[in-house]
């Protein structure tokens, strides 16, 4: 009985140490078990990551490949199929074994446009549900890089306001205020304005004058709040002066074309509603007299009252081109829409080429690219003598062997030969030396503002010309 009772004690501190142990069994158990369990989901959210990665990765050799598909074939969008999209491509590992596939959606450029967009999305063949997806934005720049680029000496004025590049193949002396980088190709050169010692490729007469070479060249924010470069290569003005003739041919395939007038040439009014007012020219205004000028080609460029004959509406054609083989006059306003306006004479003869006048409004409607317009013309752009007083036109301007500007009217001109204000906003590419004032400032336009359309860079109007062949990666996102 006494060996009973002293045992008792002992068994029940074996149930005590059976209980413990199954209570840290069950403890260890469980954190074994999440342990586990962590590590499981651990793993699994590691090779997401690895698919996740691998996919974008597919999805981006989908980008590099119709990147290299576009330097081969530049204006072709349906991936060499001549079908359309979206165009599937297998994507294998290093072992040649396909692992994934990238669909391509892509969207060519509007007319006259080089912007041409990629979408790319990567899968894998061992998921249904995971995948990336990427878009890219590329484009071949234009040569509307400058918002006035001329192939001769310029001047700008006091009183010229100019937001965007500028560049001479010869001098610049510019006494305005310039919100860009001016350029030139000369490190020196002889101002024809009055002669004397050679001056700096990019000079002004602002006091302080600028020193002459070869002095250092001084900080002038005051006029070149972007700074001024020279000498810098010369721009190849050929590539900018766009063919003619082949705009000529396009536009009798599927634009626009209108042959010689018989008169004076064509009047060319642009509407907010994708159409334009053709009209014949059949006399201008008459010089008073004593308004007169030896200058080649001066006139009065300024159609009479009744001197014109209405001929047809016709719509925008779809490829943008317009081309009229005589003198034309252009105003109006557009409203999304692409146009270039050209005017050539052939056989290219020097002494009857023609030229492009604008003397009213020429307005967009929008202002983000949708709207953009090009007036490209063999000879001048012209602003002639009975120009609106406050005028702005807004377009790419080309002259393509001339000059773009207004002629030189005196006071004998009545009183129009003074204008206030003329608001270029666009671009201006001058083969010959440009000008909408003079120095006297007895003539032209008092103020004048010229404003760069950025837009014109990688979407400039139909048959533009092109700065290269080779096209630029502007944005590359994930879109999903």
């Amino acid at each position: 009985m006494l060996k009973y009772l002293s045992s008792f004690p002992h068994k029940a501190l074996k149930g005590q140490i059976l209980l413990e142990t199954l209570i840290f069994s069950s403890i260890a158990a469980l954190f074994i078990a999440g342990l586990a369990t962590w590590g499981a989901l651990t793993l699994k959210a590691a090779m997401q990551s690895v698919d996740r990665e691998l996919a974008i990765q597919i999805a981006e050799a989908g980008i590099n490949y119709y990147r290299w598909h576009l330097a081969h074939a530049p204006q072709d969008y349906k991936d060499g199929t001549n079908n359309p999209g979206p165009y599937a491509h297998s994507f294998k590992d290093k072992d040649g074994n396909a692992i994934g596939q990238f669909m391509l959606t892509i969207i060519p450029p509007p007319i006259g446009s080089t912007l041409v967009t990629i979408q790319s999305t990567g899968q894998l063949n061992a998921s249904t549900t995971l995948y990336r997806k990427l878009e890219a934005r590329l484009a071949i720049p234009s040569l509307a890089k400058y918002a006035v680029v001329a192939n001769d000496k310029m001047r700008f004025g006091a009183g010229t306001e100019v937001f965007g590049p500028i560049h001479s193949n010869d001098g610049i002396r510019f006494d305005g205020l310039a919100h860009n980088i001016i350029s030139s190709t000369k490190a020196s050169y002889v101002d024809p304005d009055h002669g004397g010692s050679a001056e700096f490729g990019v000079h002004t007469h602002v006091a302080p004058v600028d020193p002459l070479p070869p002095a250092a060249v001084p900080n002038r924010p005051d006029v070149f709040q972007a700074g001024r470069q020279f000498p810098v290569p010369a721009v190849d003005f050929s590539g900018m002066t766009s063919d003619l003739a082949t705009i000529k041919t396009n536009a009798q395939a599927s634009g626009r074309y209108f042959a010689p007038s018989g008169s004076l040439g064509y009047h060319i009014i642009l509407k907010t509603n994708g159409t334009f007012d053709l009209y014949k020219v059949n006399s201008l205004v008459a010089p008073p007299g004593g308004c007169s000028n030896a200058a080649s080609g001066w006139g009065t460029w300024s159609i009479s009252g009744g001197g014109e004959q209405f001929l047809q509406n016709y719509a925008f054609p779809g490829n943008g081109l317009v081309f009229v083989e005589d003198n034309l006059w252009v105003d109006g306003q557009v409203n999304n829409a692409r146009l270039t306006v050209a005017s050539g004479r052939f056989p290219d003869n020097p002494a009857t080429r023609s030229s492009i006048t604008v003397n009213n409004n020429l307005s967009y409607t929008n202002y983000n690219g949708s709207d953009v317009l090009a007036l490209i013309a063999q000879n001048n752009v012209n602003v002639g003598l009975k120009s609106l007083d406050t005028q702005r036109i807004d377009a790419a301007l080309v002259a393509q062997n001339g000059r773009a500007g207004r002629y030189f009217y005196s006071s004998n001109c009545g009183t129009g030969y003074v204008r206030s204000t003329l608001t270029l906003y666009g671009m201006i590419a001058t083969n010959l030396r440009y000008g909408f004032a003079y120095v006297c400032g007895c003539s032209g336009y008092t103020t004048r503002n010229i404003s760069y359309d950025a837009n014109l860079l990688y979407g400039p109007p139909p048959s533009f010309p092109l700065a290269g062949s080779q096209y630029t990666t502007l944005s590359w996102k994930e879109i999903k």
